[in-house]
């Protein structure tokens, strides 16, 4: 639905209805994805629910050990109020935070384990976090992130409970040496809670249940507060829109820090579906995943599709036994990388979202018309970010400062903006933030993009990522489509580099394919790259300079287009430019 329709132009009468029948205990409850662990160790006690190496628990154990979570923080007074910071790759003790957190009535937030000592002291202090649950290999970074805490507010500083989180794949050293620091193990924890705890669901939906923070690339991070709600709404609208069935099989590459796992956190309590968890992702784990496990779907950015089908012949396992459901999001995926996952036998879904719209709320919902098109053809149309989520309500591309539709007619730039159930509560105590993300009744992206005459958007780059360059609007997104074609580019990122002629022109950060460079002069083969790119773009989107090596990223694959800006800063104006 558009910003036109229902939210413009509505009377602000009283809405009557046929009766005055009120609401009761009988017909009304909050809506809360907590119900969804109770009704799976009902319905299939038995399944196995969660998977990590020798590590197996059916959904009737899982249940019970979330009850001992919520039970053991009551008994320490955590409740309402109150946040437990998650710091954890992706093991068990994460997936029963989930669960075991938000029953005692407090707030989970799950914290980027990437992250450096200084920015989690940040979120933690930020958060108030009164316990700190920890995986044995990130204690020290902790650890680091107290201290920092305690020096900043000396006296008045309250440490929280630190809560260890052993695992019996690692070594045991990291685990007995924060034992030494008087942490209390994950396990032990459990046992001084109540397996059959009486939890409470929220009597009120729009309480928060998760807290997450945004990178803060350029500024401290703003942390982005859930509600029951839409944790619910969103755990069924993503595997709805994904067709995920009874009893999938998922494995766990994308973090759970990340956007609580997109929502399948709880999704997969719903569903009665089975967790492989992942310490470390890697194309091999994946491919095991596949063929030894069974795993039926799984979710990655762009960048670990990338090296999945680029990945040597002896850490894959082709062809598939099986078809494998691919959900993509997290960076725009390019059409040759849709088109290769495809020939390799992998359903891909993509999606688009933010952590403030609970992960993914788009989705480009194929069309069996496509299934007749070329291959290109189709890749091109599935690039798209699609159309909105079932549980999100508004979804548009608008001029930002009148808010006014663009057309669809797949040139006109705009900013994508949504409303509905799956935005946000609001950004933890920062009101300026809020009413600049709210403002005009929608929530801002900050993505520039367009609608397609079909009714689809297309992301076509941030909107602090445009590139200007001889007054002329570049989408670093679209260079990059062309660029990655190349056969000797495994992975691109365009920025905005100073030109000395045209004000700014596309710098292309590249990392080439393993082989691709041997023998070769970089200079030959960076201005290959620029005669193939001449020859399938506009003369002034050609990049004017291409740089050779690793691209930076965060925990969830995106690449830190901050870090390469500043590099290219670095590298000073082009010199020369005559395109």
């Amino acid at each position: 639905m558009g910003s036109e329709g229902p939210w413009r132009g509505s009377s602000s009468a009283p809405e009557r209805d046929i009766d005055d029948l009120p609401r009761n205990d009988a017909n009304y409850t909050a809506l809360t994805p907590l119900w969804f662990l109770e009704r799976a160790a009902l319905a299939q006690p038995g399944r196995v629910s969660v998977v990590h190496g020798p590590v197996r628990y059916t959904w009737a154990e899982t249940y019970r050990r979330c009850r001992r979570l919520a039970s053991a923080l009551s008994r320490r007074s955590i409740g309402y109020g109150s946040t437990v910071a998650v710091i954890a790759p992706n093991v068990p003790a994460v997936y029963e935070a989930h669960f075991g957190v938000p029953m005692s009535g407090a707030v989970v937030n799950c914290v980027n384990i990437r992250l450096n000592a200084e920015t989690i002291a940040f979120l933690l202090d930020h958060s108030v976090a009164e316990v700190v649950m920890v995986d044995q290999e990130f204690f020290t970074l902790a650890e680091e992130s107290l201290k920092i805490i305690a020096e900043k507010k000396k006296p008045d500083f309250r440490p929280p409970i630190v809560v260890v989180i052993g695992d019996p794949t690692c070594d045991p050293k990291p685990l007995q040496y924060a034992l030494g620091k008087g942490a209390i193990e994950y396990e032990e924890f459990l046992k001084t809670g109540d397996p059959e705890f009486n939890w409470k669901p929220p009597k009120d939906e729009w309480q928060s249940i998760a807290l997450g923070y945004t990178s803060g690339t350029t500024s401290s991070p703003k942390g982005v507060v859930l509600h029951h709600r839409g944790a619910y709404l969103m755990a069924l609208s993503v595997a709805m829109v994904w067709g995920m069935p009874e009893g999938a099989v998922y494995l766990w590459t994308l973090p759970m820090f990340h956007c609580n796992g997109w929502c399948y956190t709880w999704s997969l309590a719903a569903f009665c579906g089975t967790s492989i968890c992942l310490r470390q992702v890697s194309t091999k784990a994946i491919y095991d995943g596949i063929s030894k496990q069974g795993v039926t779907h799984f979710c990655a950015a762009p960048v670990v599709l990338n090296n999945l089908i680029n990945a040597p012949a002896s850490e894959t396992f082709l062809p598939l036994p099986r078809v494998v459901n691919v959900n993509v999001a997290g960076a725009a995926p390019t059409p040759s990388l849709l088109a290769a996952l495809s020939i390799r036998g992998f359903r891909v879904t993509h999606t688009y979202g933010l952590s403030e719209t609970y992960g993914p709320s788009t989705v480009c919902a194929w069309r069996p018309e496509w299934d007749e098109l070329p291959l290109e053809e189709r890749s091109r149309l599935h690039c798209r970010q699609g159309i909105r989520y079932i549980a999100l309500e508004g979804l548009d591309v608008v001029d930002p400062k009148t808010m006014a539709p663009v057309p669809a007619d797949g040139k006109s730039y705009g900013e994508i903006v949504m409303r509905g159930n799956a935005v946000m509560k609001g950004y933890l105590k920062n009101p300026k933030a809020n009413a600049e993300a709210f403002a005009g009744g929608w929530y801002h992206s900050g993505d520039l993009g367009v609608k397609h005459p079909d009714g689809y958007i297309e992301v076509r780059d941030r909107m602090k990522d445009v590139i200007i360059s001889g007054g002329e609007n570049i989408s670093s997104l679209e260079v990059e489509k062309v660029v990655c074609t190349h056969p000797a580019v495994l992975e691109v990122s365009v920025v905005a580099r100073a030109d000395e002629r045209w004000g700014e022109s596309p710098c292309a950060f590249v990392t080439l394919k393993d082989g691709a460079a041997d023998g070769s002069d970089e200079a030959a083969l960076a201005n290959d790259i620029i005669r193939f790119c001449r020859e399938r773009m506009p003369g002034y989107w050609v990049p004017k300079s291409v740089i050779f090596g690793p691209l930076p990223k965060t925990a969830t694959g995106k690449i830190k287009k901050h870090e390469l800006r500043a590099k290219a800063k670095e590298l000073g104006p082009v010199k020369k430019s005559r395109m």
